[in-house]
């Protein structure tokens, strides 16, 4: 299926209020004719890759461009978010409208619980895989729910730095088994979960200058990879790992704790089976656990 992407344009972005530490500080702070150039420069180079929807921005919701906590995709169903800051909960109903208008079949939280889509739960190109966080904005119980509404296996991770507050800010899923991430974002126990499920050779672990500069928040088109800034060494490494590296700074909203996967959402969004076969050579660890303790997100 055709990859597409959900975005919104920064027609009333602004910091207007402190959820996150990057928002510290920063209210009436954004250049806006800045910002509207970042996020105009960014469309541009994704129209060029592959199709973009847009979600119409509103008044009263300045984070509404970071579509990206709309929900979570599987097929054709969309998975809600319920925000944990109550300044984000206005958001909730333009969301829900897009998808139904949209024709996914929208799944509802029955009871409180707090979930923030693909900002904390990202799938693995090419597996039956999903990265789930929780810690600062995502509730842990979500996990399993999550596992038996996708029939998908769910990695729980626990993230304990507030800066990296949302799974994305810190891990980026990238083609052929590989991760990209930010080690000091997360406890010991989730560590060794992301070593038991990749090889070491398909670990990119990342240096606090490019944590800081949101590289993890990147959008992956094909072997492309997009994000606000890369120092030499990791771009060095994404390009031995065979993506194209595109940098489209997005620095004004990052004054919002948001770069540029936190500014899309991926429409096509779908796991695949474990079961395909091995490239010639290639040695790859099963996808069960197997000196860890039992991790209470998976589907059983």
């Amino acid at each position: 299926m055709p990859q597409s992407l959900l975005m919104c344009s920064p027609d009333y972005f602004a910091v207007k209020y402190t959820i996150n530490p990057w928002m510290a500080g920063k209210i009436g702070k954004v250049d806006h004719p800045l910002a509207t150039k970042q996020w105009v420069d960014f469309f541009s180079t994704l129209k060029k890759l592959t199709a973009v929807k847009l979600l119409t921005p509103q008044p009263h919701v300045p984070d509404l461009v970071f579509t990206a906590n709309a929900g979570l995709i599987y097929g054709n169903k969309f998975v809600l978010s319920r925000f944990r800051h109550q300044e984000r909960r206005p958001e909730e109903p333009y969301f829900r409208d897009w998808f139904q208008y949209s024709g996914y079949e929208v799944v509802e939280w029955q009871r409180l619980i707090h979930f923030e889509g693909a900002g904390d739960a990202l799938f693995q190109p090419g597996r039956n895989l999903l990265w789930a966080s929780h810690g600062f904005r995502t509730d842990a119980e979500t996990h399993s729910l999550l596992a038996k509404n996708f029939a998908v296996r769910v990695i729980s991770l626990r993230l304990i730095d507030p800066r990296f507050y949302h799974l994305d800010t810190c891990f980026c899923p990238l083609l052929d088994d590989k991760v990209m991430y930010y080690p000091k974002a997360f406890d010991a126990e989730s560590l060794k979960w992301i070593e038991e499920y990749t090889l070491p050779q398909n670990r990119i672990a990342v240096a606090d200058e490019d944590a800081l500069h949101f590289a993890c928040n990147a959008v992956l088109v094909d072997r492309n990879i997009i994000l606000n800034a890369v120092s030499d060494d990791l771009g060095r490494r994404l390009e031995a790992a065979g993506y194209t590296v595109i940098v489209n700074p997005v620095s004004e909203f990052l004054k919002a704790g948001g770069a540029n996967k936190c500014l899309t959402l991926q429409l096509t969004e779908q796991a695949q089976n474990d079961g395909g076969e091995l490239k010639t050579g290639e040695n790859r660890q099963t996808a069960e656990p197997r000196n860890l303790p039992a991790n209470p997100a998976i589907a059983i």
